[in-house]
């Protein structure tokens, strides 16, 4: 067993588990936090995947301690880059410039803000980070996980650790099939859900949102940067997606799927080559801005791939054997790589030439040898069959005719964002469509049976469809910050988390402390996005 004696343990680096650890430690608890790769911060870090966001992020719509991260981000650039006074001054500095967010970051700067962040509970002794270490199994007793046994990937060695309170705070909801918990994969059905965009027939448990091996690419012009023909190129660059309505040709190509219309979209590079902004793919998640700098400090500009042509629809790797996840996982670098190598030489350019041998890889900016982040882009996880689920009924704008999304009266947070689901394993193409600024009910992040774990990632109470709009980065760390309040909540009142939701009394003092420590739990009148 631990010698570290655990109030909370959260398996589990991400978002969501940094957002825990901090909650918990700063009521007092002793948190051990296991992260499987060598960086904190799943999306923010080592997905490499820049903040999506709502509109109103800077006035309001999520937690203080989002906020801290989002200033802390800026304040790192403004006191250690050497930014353009007009650059410096802005206090809406996007330090990327990329239009998917008003936040476009290098992802070590995101690393260097949450270590900061956990810098003060890690010096007094509450919090235990494990680096490189992945839950490999989990022993229960009736309704309770008693402990996790986790693998150190450098050396091999296990250790078991117990805790009251145990938080998933794991990419893939890892926890809940190690210990047995009820949990959902994949697409319900419309008889179960009663949701107009789920699937029709029988549940599909293998229906999961795509993954995407992420990458940043620079460009130097006079450059050539080939890289290494990728193995299983050929096919990648021949590959036309199954998809339903049909993907339009080829998967490596300028033209894909709009996300809303489901018409075919062209797209360019660089945003000289088209009048309209969203049409540069160098725009879209751009995290080093030339207009920052001044010309002798100027570096070349960043932009993160997480475009498309990334979307890996050919295999889910929830609840597989290992070597056919591993199948997967390499073939979802393989399409990336493949994109990198059509890029520098075959994509047609509108100077009627061929290839952007200029682009180059940016392994210093991921942590990585092969310039790709550290881990796939999960969009969709295990979630748990909850005391409450959150379906489109209850979100959705066309689902409800209404302005207002459901209103519930155990609200643990807030969040918003398009129901937004990439092409998945199951051939279906997006499904985007609008949603209302919504609430995280308590109810969705309580299991039906087990007592004391909590999910504190994507793996809360949703649907395959409201996942969609409950995954994104503020929306996670809200989850895992009220559930890291939660854990520490029922450890001071001995209190199982359950009795909170269903004591009015209870509900309305950890509502208060929510409030107390930064987390807003309603909206004010607002339109749907």
């Amino acid at each position: 067993m631990n010698d570290f004696n655990t109030d909370i343990l959260v398996v589990g680096g991400s978002t969501g588990g940094c957002a825990a650890a901090l909650a918990a430690t700063a009521m007092g608890m002793r948190v051990t936090l296991t992260e499987e790769t060598d960086w904190i911060g799943g999306q923010l870090t080592s997905q490499a995947v820049p903040p999506d966001e709502h509109p109103w992020i800077e006035q309001f719509g999520c937690t203080q301690r989002y906020r801290r991260f989002r200033n802390g981000v800026r304040q790192h650039y403004r006191e250690y880059y050497p930014l353009l006074p007009r650059a410096r001054q802005d206090p809406f500095l996007n330090p990327g410039g990329g239009w998917v967010s008003p936040i476009c970051h290098e992802f070590r700067v995101g690393l260097t803000v949450l270590n900061q962040m956990i810098a003060y509970a890690r010096s007094t002794g509450l919090l235990r980070t494990l680096l490189r270490h992945k839950p490999i199994a989990a022993e229960t007793e009736g309704d309770y996980v008693k402990s996790v046994t986790v693998r150190n990937l450098d050396t091999g060695d296990e250790q078991t650790l117990a805790a009251p309170f145990i938080l998933d705070a794991t990419e893939l909801g890892d926890l809940l099939a190690l210990a047995a918990v009820e949990y959902v994969s994949g697409a319900e059905s419309q008889d179960q859900t009663g949701e107009p965009h789920a699937v029709s027939g029988d549940p599909q448990p293998d229906n999961v949102q795509s993954i995407s091996w992420c990458f940043p690419i620079g460009y130097d012009p006079e450059g050539e940067h080939i890289i290494d023909k990728p193995e299983q190129y050929d096919y990648w660059r021949d590959y036309v997606p199954d998809l339903d309505p049909p993907w339009p040709g080829r998967l490596l190509s300028w033209t894909h799927t709009h996300p809303i219309t489901l018409e075919p979209h062209t797209r360019v590079l660089f945003p000289e080559d088209s009048s309209r902004l969203y049409d540069s793919l160098w725009e879209f998640r751009k995290i080093i801005n030339r207009a920052h700098y001044p010309e002798e400090a100027m570096p070349h500009e960043a932009t993160l791939v997480n475009w498309p042509q990334l979307d890996y629809v050919e295999g889910n790797i929830i609840d597989k054997p290992e070597e056919e996840v591993q199948h997967h996982l390499k073939a979802a670098k393989q399409i990336s790589l493949s994109l990198l190598y059509w890029l520098q030489t075959e994509a047609p350019r509108p100077d009627g030439r061929i290839g952007y041998p200029g682009l180059y890889l940016r392994p210093e900016m991921v942590g990585t040898q092969d310039g790709l982040a550290k881990y796939p882009y999960i969009r969709e996880s295990r979630r748990i069959q909850s005391e409450f689920t959150v379906t489109e009924l209850h979100v959705g704008t066309d689902a409800r005719l209404s302005q207002r999304a459901e209103a519930f009266e155990d609200s643990v947070g807030v969040g918003c964002y398009r129901i937004d689901l990439h092409p998945s394993t199951g051939k279906d193409n997006y499904i985007d469509i609008s949603s209302l600024p919504f609430q995280i009910p308590l109810g969705a992040l309580l299991p039906i049976r087990v007592e004391n774990l909590l999910p504190a990632c994507k793996n809360i109470g949703t649907t395959h469809i409201t996942n969609g709009c409950y995954r994104l980065h503020p929306v996670e760390w809200n989850i895992g910050e009220s559930s890291g309040l939660l854990a520490a909540f029922c450890v001071k009142r001995n209190l199982k988390p359950r009795q909170v939701r269903q004591q009015k009394e209870r509900l309305e003092e950890f509502q208060s402390l929510l409030h107390d420590h930064g987390v807003e739990i309603a909206w004010p009148e607002l339109q749907p996005v």
